[in-house]
């Protein structure tokens, strides 16, 4: 940085308005409000501003063509995904070096494989992402959804298999809706909003319905299956038997951890009578689907925080009827159960575990849950999927395929044959890939509390042989696990020298649903403390000190780190802040931000607002305190956190800290026409250029 290009670094000036409320006898401030709306002229003259200022800095900063390149390098090994079987045919998607995105193939009987959906031939401005896809059971109709700059719409289209062909779409409003097909190809169940007019203002992202389709048909006049009466913040998923008897609906207020199940006979008429199995109130998790076998399966965490496997008939689903299968085990979790017909009379349950974060893959007999096999895995990593094929082919009916990544490895396909007991690497990613020397260890270090916490580190050498600029990420948050995948960004900071950490903190799922609740609501201080016990873990081993240590997080971790550099400004150097949660006062006002009131609490309540306060990184910065350098990264098609919450901490920490601009910046980085999750190659390029260049220059990492 340069003499001119630091005098330069000057923040722009920012109203500070006199609001303040009286929220349940509690004084809360709020000076930057006017920065919650971007049309705004205020708003728009300091982002605008902002936007220059963050370039100045970043483009400035030393090693960015080294580590853009280190990135093309590693992201240059594509991917490829583990087959979906119907009917003969399979469906994966495979990115090659230089794709932008992934594309869906489609691979017939035969071998031969053709393209069957490429969205940047459908856009080749590269703003169009494929959110999901789902094949028919027959495999000859695939339902897929598309968004269009980052705004997560998921626009749900039809398609024919042989010939490539649009059958419908798009039919709009169906964000995060599962597709569930009836046998035939003709109709199936998914989710979808109701349309803007018909709900009050500002719930547009709400009151979601199930619906059956028939194909070809105006949506409008689909069938009202579910729906009406619940509360409009009601997230649901749907899934039909394969013989199409019996439809099994899973639905939840939120993102709350508490599942309500219906199930319906399609056999007794067209509108089926749903029978409620479990209500949200019972206060438990529940995952259901009728299997090949004809029973009624039940993944729950009823008496079991790290889950257990149950099963009924169908004609009699209550909890009362469940018979335990699989029992929950007291140091994994069970994550996900796959039917496995090998066609020889003797079909198997495959049961995916995670042990502290690292995947196991097991096979049980159906009939008692007795375990038969493991299946052997690569490496310490993650299962990413299972498949098998279907009843409707004799062929590989022995293999299971497994879809695989660990941190050094991109996403590939791992095949395990049941008659030999061996695995073997089927589909690697397309791509050479030169990979730095990395050392991946999982280690245990004890919280504020006494709690035993575990953490990944990536790192040059196996032991501390001095201390080295370190990234420490984390999320902690509604139950979701962080576990081994391939990380270009990390690799690139090891191969510089550095060292990346990965705590595996309360709140998320990696202990089950115990560990979930121990860092959530009024116990939410669990994952901050987790955090900083860990930063001090690697500062007392000799991995690093508070002057070489950033951290990062985004959205629930852009909370995280919000929260890490209010509390503890001394313990961190530099802080990447992505798409984050930060005033914790107004957070359910914006976007989708009434649906985690579950996880966090709500500012109406007086006790939960004390919750709040007591952490919200915007509402706890302190004048005149040298705050470490902050690079907030915000999307402004972003539709589930508003990027206001950055603006307005940016405008905080600007008036509050103490540091110079030049020696510890505080940046906003803004990107239009992208959003809260996927997003192609050359912008992660970007994106990841941005911001390991600026944790380089402040923790002393060189680059080139």
């Amino acid at each position: 940085m340069t003499d001119v290009q630091a005098a330069q670094l000057t923040y722009p000036g920012a109203d500070r308005d006199d609001i303040v409320e009286d929220l349940h006898g509690h004084e809360v401030a709020d000076p930057y409000r006017w920065l919650e709306d971007p049309a705004e002229p205020r708003t728009e003259a300091w982002s605008a501003t902002q936007d220059a200022l963050a370039r100045t800095w970043l483009d400035a900063l030393p090693g960015r063509d080294a580590i853009a390149e280190r990135m093309r390098s590693l992201l240059s090994s594509g991917s490829v995904s583990a087959p979906v079987w119907r009917a003969g045919r399979s469906f994966f998607t495979r990115r090659e070096p230089e794709q932008e995105f992934p594309v869906l193939y489609v691979r017939e009987a035969d071998g031969t494989e053709r393209v069957l959906l490429d969205v940047t031939e459908l856009d080749p401005s590269g703003l169009t992402t494929l959110d999901s896809w789902t094949p028919s059971q027959e495999g000859d109709r695939l339902a897929y959804q598309i968004s269009v700059g980052g705004d997560e719409e998921s626009l749900l289209h039809v398609l024919d298999v042989a010939t490539g062909e649009l059958v419908e779409g798009p039919i709009d409003r169906c964000r995060y809706s599962t597709i569930s097909w009836l046998p035939g190809g003709e109709e199936f169940f998914y989710i979808r909003r109701l349309a803007p007019e018909l709900v009050p203002d500002g719930e547009e992202q709400f009151h979601r319905r199930v619906w059956r389709h028939q194909v070809g048909s105006d949506p409008d006049q689909d069938l009202l299956v579910h729906g009406e009466g619940l509360d409009h913040t009601f997230y649901y998923g749907t899934r039909v038997s394969r013989d199409g008897r019996w439809l099994v609906i899973e639905g939840s207020p939120g993102t709350a951890r508490r599942d309500s199940v219906w199930i319906a006979d399609l056999a007794a008429g067209d509108v089926p009578e749903l029978r409620q199995v479990v209500d949200t109130s019972d206060g438990y998790r529940v995952g259901a689907w009728v299997e090949r076998d004809g029973r009624l399966y039940v993944m729950t965490t009823l008496d079991a925080p790290r889950w257990r496997l149950c099963v009924a008939d169908p004609a009699r689903p209550e909890p009362a009827n469940w018979t335990e299968l699989i029992a929950e085990e007291p140091d994994s979790v069970l994550e996900a159960v796959r039917w496995f017909d090998t066609g020889d009379g003797d079909p198997q349950l495959v049961v995916l575990r995670t042990r502290h974060a690292v995947s196991e893959v097991t096979l049980h007999d159906p009939a008692t849950g007795r375990r038969t096999a493991e299946v052997p895995l690569p490496s310490t990593g993650q299962v990413t999927s299972l498949s098998t094929v279907d009843e409707s082919t004799d062929r590989d009916r022995d293999r299971l395929w497994i879809g695989w990544t660990d941190f050094a490895t991109p996403p590939c396909v791992h095949a395990y044959s049941r008659s030999t007991g061996t695995t073997e690497l089927d589909q690697q990613a397309p791509g050479t890939v030169e990979l730095p020397a990395v050392h991946t260890q999982q280690v245990t270090y004890r919280s504020l509390d006494g709690t035993p916490v575990r953490m990944f580190l990536l790192s040059p050498s196996a032991e501390p042989d001095r201390p080295r600029p370190v990234i420490m990420t984390g999320y902690g948050g509604f139950s979701l696990s962080r576990e081994p995948g391939y990380t270009p960004s990390a690799l690139a900071w090891v191969a510089a020298g550095g060292v990346w950490a990965l705590p595996s903190l309360r709140g998320g799922g990696e202990e089950g649903e115990e560990w979930h609740v121990a860092g959530m609501r009024e116990q939410k201080q669990h994952t901050f403390d987790d955090f900083h016990a860990a930063a001090q873990h690697l500062i007392d081993e000799g991995w690093t000190t508070s002057e070489q240590l950033a951290i990062s997080g985004g959205s629930n971790g852009g909370l995280l780190v919000g929260a890490a550099l209010t509390q503890r400004p001394d313990l961190y150097r530099a802080v990447v802040c992505s798409a984050p949660l930060l005033d914790m006062v107004r957070y359910e006002q914006f976007l989708l931000g009434r649906t985690w009131n579950d996880e966090y609490g709500t500012a109406d309540d007086p006790e939960e607002l004390g919750w709040l306060l007591s952490y919200s990184p915007y509402h706890n910065v302190a004048d005149q305190t040298d705050y470490p350098s902050v690079l907030f990264t915000v999307f402004e098609s972003d539709s589930r956190v508003d990027p206001n919450h950055a603006r307005k901490m940016c405008a905080a920490l600007q008036h509050a800290t103490s540091s110079a601009p030049a020696k510890r910046p505080i940046l906003l980085r803004r990107e239009t026409e992208v959003g809260h999750a996927a997003r192609s190659v050359s912008r992660t390029v970007g994106l990841a250029t941005d911001q390991l260049a600026f944790l380089a220059e402040a923790t002393g990492l060189a680059l080139d």
